[in-house]
């Protein structure tokens, strides 16, 4: 028997060149060590929330994951959870927002985030705010098949 993904199946249409608005939409934030960028401790992070949303009751609907780079050792998480959670941080996005979806290895990144920049451009939008949602881990990505990355813009 195949061992069930951890990682929900990815359907990129709703997501890819969207404009869409959040009121008070609600989030778990944690943080992940970073070296130059990349995630060191990122599945340990995803188990402790996963615990603690599981113990106060709550779901992780649609499993959205924004990441925010906030430097080279740092990259802050917002897990969208349908409650508030007993224990974790919790907060609320909340605005309009862009999105594209990109497929491919992660170190087409730089190359996302300048077309990402273009496209925003070329709809006369400007981006207040970056976000990307790595929506599978690495085992999940090579099993289904895709890597998607999507870029989420505050506009």
């Amino acid at each position: 028997m195949e061992k069930e993904s951890c990682c929900p199946k990815f359907v990129p249409a709703p997501w890819d060149g969207r404009l869409f608005e959040w009121k008070d939409k609600k989030f778990v934030k944690d943080r992940v060590f970073t070296l130059f960028n990349m995630p060191v401790n990122f599945s340990a992070v995803m188990k402790r929330l996963d615990a603690k949303i599981r113990k106060g009751g709550g779901t992780a609907p649609g499993g959205v994951c924004l990441s925010d780079h906030t430097s080279k050792w740092n990259m802050d998480v917002y897990l969208a959870v349908d409650r508030d959670i007993p224990g974790a941080e919790n907060t609320t996005i909340s605005g309009k927002f862009f999105s594209k979806v990109y497929e491919g290895p992660f170190k087409d990144t730089g190359k996302w985030c300048k077309d990402f920049e273009a496209l925003a451009a070329a709809k006369k939008l400007s981006v207040k705010k970056w976000y990307m949602w790595y929506t599978t881990c690495p085992k999940c990505a090579k099993k289904y098949g895709k890597n998607y990355v999507v870029i989420l813009g505050q506009v």
